[in-house]
């Protein structure tokens, strides 16, 4: 951003003031929520609608309310429960999460981001995330909506690289507010403000706290001029098969066979079986033997 607009500074008191008006209230950003709910919800968030990770976050915590009781849980249970929200290894991941919590820090979720980095499937953005919602740490979340926020309103660009850059993370970094708890705030309501009204197809430019300053606005919304960005395709792909065969395989009450999995792409049995092997290669179906498959156990 230029001097013209302002400092990047200065988008502090709006976007901050504009969440504390417009924030959804949920239930991981209530101040009574578990260490252990804020990591589960950020494992369901990743690529995934609020509307859909918000029963399936509720349910999961109700059955499984700390680490340890997921960890006593079969990691199928975890498959199952997690349902359509898409993406099961998540769901696997998460297990593996609770049996390294439960094992090596007794029970307790990792309050640093070197700490959180050390478990089963979690990166960069998991650990910043859960360190500054769950523990108050000062660290730097970007995802999406941030990316997208902060591209617009201090570079000027429409969207952001279509992968995070160091550029990007550094500025992400001079943005975030010295005091922690300030920190904490800023991080969910940059990511909020994407989320609500910077969103990447339809922004909401008269409804934005920082319209006034937005680099990409004062230079009128310039259209993005970077490489093609592709959707991802479900519609016909192995994607669509590994789930349509986890949902026979979580409908049922016990083991399934090779025949009922084939329902799930009767007209193409060597994507099926590619879909099969990929499934059980991922560590979520288990073969039983006598072409019978189960969630793992």
């Amino acid at each position: 951003m230029s001097d013209d607009h302002g400092a990047p500074g200065d988008l502090h008191e709006p976007i901050l003031g504009w969440y504390a008006d417009h924030a959804r209230d949920l239930p991981w950003r209530h101040d009574d929520c578990s260490a252990w709910g804020v990591l589960v919800s950020e494992v369901m968030l990743q690529q995934t609608p609020v509307a859909r990770v918000l029963p399936v976050w509720l349910e999961w915590m109700e059955r499984w309310p700390t680490p340890r009781d997921l960890a006593r849980a079969p990691a199928g249970d975890a498959v199952r429960a997690w349902g359509r929200l898409g993406y099961p290894r998540r769901a696997l991941r998460l297990h593996q999460c609770a049996v390294a919590i439960v094992e090596q820090h007794g029970g307790e979720v990792p309050a640093t981001e070197a700490e959180l980095l050390t478990l089963p499937g979690v990166g960069t953005y998991t650990a910043a995330a859960v360190a500054c919602f769950a523990h108050g740490e000062r660290t730097v979340v970007v995802d999406t909506n941030v990316r997208r926020v902060e591209a617009r309103a201090v570079t000027g660009a429409a969207l952001p690289a279509a992968a995070l850059t160091r550029a990007e993370t550094a500025l992400a970094a001079t943005l975030v507010p010295a005091d922690p708890e300030v920190a904490r705030v800023w991080n969910v309501a940059v990511m909020e403000l994407g989320a609500l009204v910077c969103t990447a197809r339809s922004p909401r430019c008269p409804d934005c706290p920082v319209a006034h300053l937005c680099a990409w606005r004062l230079a009128g919304s310039p259209a993005y001029d970077g490489p093609a960005r592709k959707g991802q395709a479900w519609e016909g792909t192995d994607r669509q098969v590994r789930g349509a065969m986890l949902a026979v395989l979580r409908a049922a009450d016990g083991p399934v066979g090779l025949a009922d999995l084939a329902t799930a792409c009767p007209d193409d049995e060597v994507r099926r079986m590619r879909c099969l092997d990929g499934l059980v290669t991922d560590g979520l179906v288990e073969p039983l033997g006598r072409g019978r498959f189960t969630l793992p156990r």
